[in-house]
């Protein structure tokens, strides 16, 4: 049986294993998945036992994201957009790939809710969660792609990096202004429990909001958002699916249908 998994620290809290179990049993693949704590200082060590015992493929989750970039022996396109990596594969060759798979959750998530061509988008924080959609992002053909961050220095530096993808700007929160079509929060706020500091000016009756945290409840920016007026406000629980599915088709070759792992995922962490 072919044998995958998922590396983070912590990572106790990870829902891949039922994901991929799910999608393993609607598309009859023989294999199993398990979840794996690598030691914060000996992720490359952890990598290479795994491989050599016969693992197929994995993903990667916080913190080791930047450090399977390094790790792979060779990038997808969109790995070395992201400048991380979230899923490693075996090659025929015996090479590893590295590729990155969050911009496609996050895409085809909010593609359930709104068409993306020719809207104006503001991206909250400008870190590893934001560098990896941006480019996914901008292939949608949108309007104006805005970076805020606290610094508007880091946001300046993505900004720069991908300027021949799109119209992207940067900014820190404090400068934000205009009106927005959609405002995603890519911070991690609302893990602690606290607001990016944002004007709720920028939240107009036709605003959707999106945070790529989830929790059973609604966040803290969704709540927010919504007391604001917002049109919509949606957790990033589709988006984790969307990426799992996305890696389960760079290993197997299959896209598992999606609507019924989330629904099934939905109602655990209810």
């Amino acid at each position: 049986m072919d044998r995958y998994a998922v590396f983070g620290n912590p990572i106790n809290h990870s829902k891949s294993p039922m994901i991929h179990t799910l999608f393993a049993q609607q598309t009859a693949q023989q294999l199993s998945y398990q979840a794996i704590e690598a030691p914060i200082d000996g992720f490359a060590e952890a990598m290479t036992s795994f491989f050599s015992q016969g693992g197929k493929g994995c993903n990667i989750t916080v913190p080791f994201k930047e450090e399977a970039f390094v790790f792979a022996q060779q990038l997808t396109s969109r790995a070395k957009l992201a400048g991380a990596v979230n899923t490693l594969l075996l090659s025929d060759s015996g090479d590893i790939i590295g590729d990155n798979t969050d911009g496609f959750g996050l895409v085809h998530d909010l593609q359930q809710y709104m068409e993306l061509a020719n809207k104006r988008i503001l991206l909250l924080g400008a870190g590893g969660a934001a560098r990896g959609v941006i480019g996914p992002l901008l292939a949608q053909g949108i309007e104006e792609l805005v970076i805020a961050n606290r610094t508007d220095a880091k946001a300046q530096t993505l900004a720069t990096l991908f300027a021949d993808k799109g119209n992207i700007k940067a900014c820190s929160f404090t400068a934000l202004a205009g009106d927005f079509d959609l405002v995603i929060n890519s911070t991690s706020a609302s893990l602690s429990g606290s607001l990016p500091p944002i004007a709720s000016t920028l939240i107009s009756k036709h605003t959707i909001c999106y945070d790529m945290m989830y929790k059973a409840e609604a966040t803290v920016f969704n709540l927010w958002a919504l007391e604001q007026g917002a049109e919509l406000a949606i957790d990033g629980l589709g988006m984790l699916v969307g990426q799992a599915a996305e890696s389960f088709k760079v290993w197997r070759g299959i896209t598992p249908a999606m609507p019924p792992v989330l629904a099934a995922l939905r109602k655990t962490i209810k």
